[in-house]
């Protein structure tokens, strides 16, 4: 555990306000190996890209001992601290979640607060007892993961939308007091309200790079902490092989 330690805490020294961490999220050893060689200091994992290079749909389809042994896979690839997106925790209780992440090696993980399946946001107290539980067992293993909280006010619609953000502030200082490390706000992309939501909370907060929302230099300038790109380097991976073979389908000359 002496190594899971040290590279926990190796990413949680990487989450700084105003000089972010950026997570070009990886799906396999491949892409895991690319990340490192391009300089970046860790690898997180996304769900969706994971999920569909095994085969499955995301939204916790991918059975629970596939996923465990992909992240193990990307871990032994990558030399550096890896974080895992684990949706909802796959419904596994926070010991035996906490056990299987540290086996396959990673020591982070992202949580977030609405249910794969049916979309609907989660209670905020059940939400912080879950990361609470996940905190303790942390502990317990001797590992203190770096805990990133994602809040899906925005993603899923939630109430009326001048609302929103008082949420995710709300949904965020909750979670970070349960033991959350980073609050995560996927889809804010006004910049005004990303500056609040920094602000509020006063925690380190990460943000999804996607189009319509700021670049990351003007991220770091917002006190934007960790920046992450989800899903988006698969699908761009997966629009240029399709293309690639519509060309040489239609008898082109195709180059990578």
């Amino acid at each position: 555990m002496t190594e899971l330690s040290r590279r926990a805490a190796a990413l949680r020294a990487l989450h700084r306000p105003g000089d972010p961490l950026i997570l070009p999220n990886a799906w396999d050893p491949g892409s895991a190996r690319a990340v490192v060689a391009a300089g970046f200091p860790a690898v997180a994992t996304s769900s969706a890209a994971v999920a569909e290079a095994l085969g499955h749909a995301d939204g916790e389809a991918t059975p629970v001992g596939e996923l465990f042994a992909a992240i193990a896979r990307i871990t032994a690839a990558a030399p550096v601290p890896v974080t895992a997106d684990l949706e909802r925790g796959y419904g596994l209780r926070p010991a035996e979640l906490v056990e299987r992440l540290l086996a396959a090696g990673a020591v982070g993980c992202n949580i977030e607060d609405s249910d794969p399946r049916t979309r609907e946001v989660s209670d905020v107290e059940e939400q912080a007892e879950l990361l609470a539980g996940i905190r303790a067992a942390a502990r317990a293993a001797g590992v203190d993961l770096v805990l990133n909280a994602r809040v899906d006010v925005h993603l899923r619609a939630y109430g009326p939308a001048e609302e929103r953000l008082a949420e995710a502030v709300r949904r965020g200082r909750r979670y970070l007091a349960a033991g959350a490390d980073c609050v995560y706000p996927i889809l804010l992309a006004d910049p005004e309200q990303i500056r609040e939501l920094v602000t509020e909370v006063a925690a380190p907060v990460n943000i999804l790079a996607r189009p319509g929302a700021p670049a990351p230099a003007e991220l770091a300038a917002l006190g934007v902490a960790r920046i992450s790109y989800g899903s988006g380097l698969y699908a761009a991976t997966r629009a240029r092989l399709a293309g690639m073979l519509a060309a040489i389908r239609a008898g082109d000359e195709a180059t990578p």
